[in-house]
């Protein structure tokens, strides 16, 4: 006996326009080819243990000797030493008035954004989100039924925003203002006088400003980081960090939000935002017995970034590999782990076609630039973590590709 038809499971309509091409068909494909004995380079993902990047040690250290604390649930804003770690690093930048229960510690920054923009938006508001932008920021705002205005980094800037650009953009439906710097994908690292001017922008307009600064201390070239925490202080500010990055462990899944500025309009959506985090119960309990060791101890990132240094070998690597092509131009990447490859030169070029062109006959992966919320296609971002050799053979792979377009 045949059972009968069932109707179909359809996806809820406010998914619609969300993307997230980072993890999407490009990398299931992948994962196919790879099922099928075929050797991939994932340039897809930052994801520093997969190319060799280990966690200090002094770290896991941490979360051995704590796992007898470790078994049970810890406070919905994660353990005091974690937070009062945050809090202090926080204070020792100039930013005033943190403490730790100003702190929620969360299973990456991820799960900080989508809290943080639940419990603040509602259908119809609206978000300044630049682009290009991590496409989580921009898929958390149009989960909540929110809308992203997406404000222009523009390449011929260094992918550094305007701030008079961003103020025009400004409605009264905008509840928000968010920053990703130093910048994924672009690497670009705000000069002081832009963070200023921004900050402005979200005080004068009473909007909160959200600032996602989990590579902050990822920089090149003697770039300087600027907390914006430390120009805001007439509204209220949300500055998100983790260990996933600077301290090579994504795993752990180890983030934070520490909220500083004006705070006493603004309890009720604090406590919106507790509530959330008692829904999820906790955050992972013993990636967050690294936390303390990790802000307190010698910074391993700046041997890693300095020239000489792994991730600074990569980066000329990379921008040796641009060099070296008739077809690629690309702005030096300052902070972060990734480059925002520009491709010129070649006739009808669309980035989507191209990403699965170079992962089907080069065995490459990389996400197509329009993934990051850009109107333009001639873009890929790729990430620096392959070693020196890997990433040469990278650009022999691309430039042979785009010989025979």
């Amino acid at each position: 006996m045949t059972s009968p038809a069932l109707p179909a499971v359809q996806p809820a309509r406010h998914l619609a326009e969300v993307r997230y091409e980072i993890r999407g068909p490009l990398a299931r494909r992948a994962l196919e080819l790879e099922r099928q004995g075929h050797e991939i380079i994932k340039l897809n993902i930052g994801n520093p243990a997969a190319f060799g990047f280990r966690t200090p040690e002094t770290m896991r250290l941490a979360i051995i000797e704590h796992l007898s604390q470790s078994e049970g649930y810890c406070h919905q804003k994660g353990i005091f030493p974690a937070r009062e770690a945050v809090a202090m690093e926080a204070q020792a930048r100039g930013v005033p008035g943190v403490s730790a229960e100003d702190v929620f510690i969360g299973n990456g920054v991820s799960e900080l954004i989508l809290m943080t923009l639940e419990a603040l938006l509602e259908p119809g508001d609206e978000v300044l989100v630049p682009a290009p932008d991590y496409p989580l920021w921009t898929a958390a705002v149009r989960l909540t039924g929110a809308r992203p205005i997406h404000y222009p980094c523009r390449p011929e800037n260094g992918f550094v925003p305007d701030p008079a650009e961003v103020e025009k953009l400004w409605t009264p439906r905008c509840k928000a203002l968010v920053l990703i710097n130093p910048n994924n994908p672009t690497g670009a690292v705000y000069p002081a006088e832009v963070v200023e001017a921004l900050a402005r922008i979200a005080e004068d307009r009473k909007m909160v400003l959200f600032s996602d600064e989990i590579y902050d201390r990822i920089l090149y070239d003697g770039a300087q980081h600027v907390p914006v925490a430390t120009r805001c202080k007439e509204t209220l500010c949300a500055t998100f960090g983790g260990l996933s990055k600077v301290y090579r462990a994504c795993g752990f899944r180890v983030g934070w939000v520490a909220f500083s500025g004006r705070k006493e309009h603004a309890k009720e959506y604090l406590q919106a935002v507790e509530l959330l985090a008692s829904l999820r119960l906790c955050a992972n309990v013993p990636g967050q017995w690294a936390v303390q060791t990790a802000l307190g101890g010698i910074q391993s990132i700046h041997d890693l970034t300095a020239p000489s240094g792994r991730l600074g070998r990569q980066r000329r690597a990379v921008l040796d590999g641009v060099a070296g092509s008739r077809y690629l131009s690309l702005v030096p990447p300052r902070g972060a782990m990734y480059g925002f490859v520009k491709v010129q030169g070649v006739p009808g070029f669309d980035d989507a076609r191209f990403a699965m062109e170079l992962l089907e006959k080069k065995r490459v992966l990389v996400v197509p630039g329009s993934s990051f919320n850009v109107d333009y296609r001639d873009h890929f971002r790729i990430t620096l973590l392959p070693d020196e050799e890997t990433m040469a053979e990278v650009f022999r792979r691309i430039e042979g590709l785009l010989q025979g377009a």
